[in-house]
């Protein structure tokens, strides 16, 4: 495996890899950010060019300093030979086993290497799978959140009144002063190194909120370095008022017109939000989206 750096090839890796969605779509959406100013200092890892098998994106490695942090510490993966995943993963060059780090990825397939590799290495791998959702059509996408829009006539997006105050259930961009609300409801978060990621996300990618009467928000969605919307959450007595449908709105015809990638993965068990994506216009993809929090024996 070798660093691809040029951006005429950078380029003409991100169209190839269109025609491989929804299986590439972690590497896609990191390699949009890569090659617009890359905030968070990714790389990209091929095994060829331009025939590639199988491509990686991770942190460069002044990133990765923390052998406890798998927020940061991420790769994703696409592969066109599965069989072969194996070899280029245990090589050290290509992904640093002494350290916790998560693999995420749409190749359930993936998963049988990073197994082997682990159990060699005294490695405990816990795996999530969860529905991906993604847009097929964006042109057909805004359109049909237009029309549902229109229907339910909700508020446009916020603009702070002349003594600084927003009104209340409008949208909002949110900025990193929001990091620890966020950081305070995720599933995935609630500690340090969580915080410092989400701030960071806050900081590089947009972030949607409804702002709420009690003056800070009561709902929202937040991008991160792949392009993923996550993070997702409404404070349980506003839930089920379309809170989630006005960032929906306001959130894809905004990434829509800058031509930004975007899909989210949702839990099973999450009914009315997968209801939601269904509504506006998104696509279940099959091949679902995989999680590997890989973490070294001796950090357990």
């Amino acid at each position: 495996m070798f660093v691809l750096r040029e951006p005429l090839k950078l380029q003409s890796l991100y169209e190839t890899l269109e025609k491989s969605l929804p299986e590439s779509t972690k590497v896609y959406g990191a390699i949009y950010n890569i090659k617009n100013k890359n905030p968070f200092n990714l790389e990209v890892l091929v095994d060829a060019w331009p025939d590639y098998q199988t491509i990686i994106t991770r942190p460069q490695k002044e990133e990765m300093k923390d052998d406890l942090d798998y927020y940061t510490n991420t790769y994703h993966i696409f592969t066109k030979a599965p069989e072969k995943l194996e070899e280029v993963l245990a090589c050290p060059q290509v992904i640093n086993w002494e350290q916790a780090f998560q693999i995420q990825g749409c190749q359930e397939s993936v998963g049988e290497a990073i197994r082997k590799i682990s159990a060699s290495k005294s490695v405990q791998v816990d795996y999530k799978r969860t529905m991906l959702f993604m847009s097929v059509n964006e042109k057909k996408l805004k359109k049909t959140i237009d029309d549902k829009i229109d229907l339910m006539k909700l508020p446009k997006m916020s603009k702070e009144d002349e003594d600084g105050t927003k009104e209340n259930f409008r949208t909002i961009f949110l900025d990193a002063s929001y990091a620890g609300l966020v950081n305070e409801h995720w599933d995935f978060g609630k500690n340090e190194r969580s915080l410092k990621y989400v701030e960071r996300c806050l900081q590089n990618f947009p972030g949607f909120g409804v702002w709420g009467p009690e003056e800070c928000p009561v709902s929202w969605v937040v991008m991160e370095q792949s392009c993923e919307l996550r993070m997702g959450y409404t404070v349980p007595k506003y839930r089920g008022q379309g809170n989630m449908w006005q960032i929906a709105y306001h959130f894809i015809s905004y990434l829509i017109s800058k031509n930004m990638p975007f899909y989210l993965h949702v839990a099973e068990e999450k009914e009315e939000i997968q209801k939601l994506m269904r509504t506006v216009g998104c696509k279940e993809s099959l091949c679902g989206w995989h999680q590997w929090i890989c973490t070294p024996k001796k950090y357990c």
